[in-house]
């Protein structure tokens, strides 16, 4: 279902992102990797480029063909740089690249954003959330931090929330809707890559060994991948505006403890 078809993939240098796209190749997709540190493996065709600014992605965008059949928005930050810098790639970045790639995408297309369960607080934040998204551009990101008080711990979750909020809205957005664009998001639980240091820095080893043990085991980049890839390809062509759990099982488990069953 990917065979001929052409697929940018950003944060193509580790993790999940670099086995998308191999992936991708393997089911026989040309792929279009971004990074801001270019792949250890050969590449058929790479963009260096940076999604933290609108320069950053105005030159990435520039780089690219005039067609493709989907995004895949891996790339991200851990949060152990701050809030301004994780919701500036994390989400305003993400969403610049989304929208400025949407006319390229065929009709039809897809685009698939890599969100994590550390978001799904956005219906505890609801207020917060919603204000935050509907700040259209790419704003400053730090005079948006400054305003809201929003602090460095904050900022991976907080992007994460914004990312959910956004693929629902998005999905019923003239830009992607009136083409037929579908946008959706993927949300692993705690995942082996070379960033999961990061993640215990920021989250705290309690809080990441607690929902490994939940579920037996930390996924992998492989286990996140085919999720990805599937919302990218026609096989998912009805499925719009959804969140799709690759975890283990892990939000079942905290949403059985929640409700009590």
């Amino acid at each position: 279902m990917l065979f001929g078809k052409t697929i940018l993939v950003t944060g193509v240098a580790s993790g999940i992102g670099a086995r998308t796209a191999e992936l991708a190749g393997q089911m026989g997709a040309e792929v279009i990797g971004v990074d801001v540190r270019e792949p250890a493996g050969a590449s058929a065709a790479f963009i260096k480029g940076d999604l933290s600014t609108p320069s950053g992605v105005a030159e990435i965008v520039a780089q690219l063909p005039t067609r493709l059949d989907a995004l895949a928005n891996v790339a991200g930050l851990s949060g152990n740089t701050g809030v301004v810098s994780t919701l500036a790639v994390n989400f305003y970045g993400l969403r610049a690249l989304s929208e400025a790639v949407a006319p390229r995408l065929r009709e039809g297309g897809a685009i698939v954003n890599v969100a994590s369960i550390a978001g799904y607080g956005w219906r505890a934040n609801l207020e917060r959330a919603k204000t935050l998204t509907s700040i259209e551009g790419f704003p400053d990101v730090a005079a948006v931090a400054a305003e809201y008080g929003l602090k460095d711990e904050e900022g991976y979750p907080l992007s994460k929330e914004l990312l959910l909020l956004w693929t629902m809205r998005a999905a019923h957005q003239p830009l992607f809707k009136n083409r037929g664009i579908r946008v959706n998001a993927v949300s692993p639980g705690p995942v082996e890559t070379p960033i999961l240091k990061q993640f215990r820095a920021v989250l705290g080893d309690a809080r990441v060994d607690s929902d490994i043990t939940r579920v037996g085991r930390a996924g992998t980049a492989a286990d996140i991948a085919p999720a990805v890839l599937f919302l990218c390809s026609d096989g998912a062509r009805w499925i719009n505006g959804s969140n799709l759990a690759a975890d283990g099982g892990l939000e079942a488990s905290i949403n059985a403890d929640v409700l009590g069953f």
